[in-house]
């Protein structure tokens, strides 16, 4: 079979599992030069992601701006807004309850070793200590409520300040829907021509994702290697776990149910963007794979695919409901902290909230947990655990954050006119198709 007959979806999960399983061999054969060579490929992984990255502003913007402005009452776009709020809410209070009932149960049978446990607290402040500057930059709720307005959205979008750039996209769509009749048309024109460029660069960069993914992969399986042991290994056994039976047993379901779209076209619309997640860590650089796939694939309309999507990646985080309500868990469980059903309630609303400000970057559930644990009264150095075990966790969770995005986009454009230029089929065949 020739490799480009093979889809695109297909590829993308053969470079994973290629990467994944051929960097286990190199790190259980300890040979210096196989592991030199390995990890001399990442460089390849960094220039795909960053390929995606330097596309997500330009697509956010101008999908934004035409989703809002050509939306024939702008009141539609208000509609929806308000309707993914509580979507988001619902998903995340789901995921919470999901995870605070399966957890403890689990985490019990976990062994903790009372000298691996005192190990690893002792490093856990030091490297509480290396982030501290990115811990320090959690916003208070006044702070982040006012940088929602941005002062100035060119910084805003040379910051990668997503949540300020489409508050911005937002109201200027908003004041375009307002110009007289030629106006209007005009920027709708240049954001539609900007948007339409910008997935057509995502085409062509989505053609090297079996490359990108494989070199992604491939360092990282040698880095970690099989060396996780005891409750380190259990506490991300239970991560992966929770994070993909909540994709099964509650995501896909509800995309099939309450989005009436048949579970292949749901799975296979949902797997590019899950691979590019899962190998990146970025819920951002899966935003071009999400409406890609969401608009080609599923049919979803444009106020779905030019508003909807690109809040979901910039704000929500259904996988940091697991990770951080996992994580804080486990950290009681170390620290020997038995939690009070009060304790419990707290750490489930203050994930909820603090999730909306969770940065789209590898490691960002794990931030932001700070806030979790000093409401839980656990101790905050406790961070430095998770970060120095926080890949393999999350890529799942950040897996799950675009399966959620996926979900609620599905949920949410039944009630949504189909679009019209709606097609079938992955990126390749409409590559192959215009030449």
């Amino acid at each position: 079979m020739q490799y480009w007959r093979v889809s695109l979806t297909a590829r993308v999960l053969i470079g994973l599992l290629a990467g994944l399983g051929l960097g286990l061999v190199v790190a259980r054969s300890d040979i210096p030069a196989l592991t030199a060579a390995a990890v001399a490929v990442e460089p390849l992984g960094t220039l795909f992601i960053n390929a995606i990255r330097m596309t997500v502003i330009p697509l956010v913007m101008g999908s934004l701006i035409v989703g809002v402005a050509s939306s024939s009452d702008t009141r539609t776009i208000g509609r929806l807004g308000g309707r993914a709020l509580i979507a988001f809410l619902v998903v995340m209070a789901a995921a919470v309850l999901f995870t605070a009932l399966v957890a403890p149960p689990i985490l019990a049978l976990i062994p903790v070793d009372p000298a691996a446990a005192a190990s690893l607290r002792a490093g856990a402040a030091a490297t509480a200590d290396a982030v501290s500057g990115n811990v320090s930059q959690i916003p208070s709720f006044s702070s982040w409520l006012v940088s929602l307005i941005p002062a100035n959205p060119v910084k805003a979008a040379a910051d990668g300040a997503m949540l300020p750039l489409i508050v911005f996209a937002v109201l200027f769509g908003a004041a375009v829907s307002r110009l007289n009749g030629t106006r209007r048309a005009s920027v709708v024109t240049l954001a539609e021509a900007v948007a339409e460029a910008s997935l057509t660069l995502v085409r062509w960069i989505l053609e090297l994702a079996p490359i990108g993914v494989f070199a992604l992969a491939l360092p990282l399986a040698v880095r970690m290697g099989v060396d996780v042991a005891g409750a380190v290994a259990g506490y991300v056994a239970f991560v992966v776990f929770a994070s993909l039976a909540f994709m099964a047993l509650v995501l896909y379901p509800a995309a099939v149910i309450l989005g009436r779209v048949s579970l292949a076209d749901f799975a296979r619309a949902s797997l590019p963007a899950q691979a590019v997640a899962f190998s990146s860590r970025s819920s951002l650089a899966a935003l071009p794979a999400m409406i890609e796939q969401g608009r080609d694939r599923l049919g979803m309309p444009r106020e779905i695919t030019g508003f909807l999507l690109p809040l979901a990646a910039s704000t929500f985080r259904a996988g940091a409901g697991i990770g951080v309500t996992a994580g804080v868990l486990f950290i009681a469980r170390l620290y020997g902290v038995e939690l009070a059903s009060t304790q419990l309630l707290t750490i489930g609303v203050t994930v909820i909230l603090t999730s909306f400000s969770i940065p789209g970057v590898p490691a960002g559930s794990v931030i932001v947990m700070v806030p979790v644990l000093l409401a839980a009264g656990l101790p905050a150095e406790g961070i430095g655990v998770l970060l120095a075990i926080d890949t393999i966790p999350d890529m799942f969770r950040t897996t799950a954050n675009v399966t959620g995005s996926m979900t609620v986009a599905a949920v949410l454009a039944r009630s949504e006119p189909k679009a019209e230029d709606a097609g079938s089929g992955d990126v390749l065949e409409m590559v192959e198709a215009a030449g």
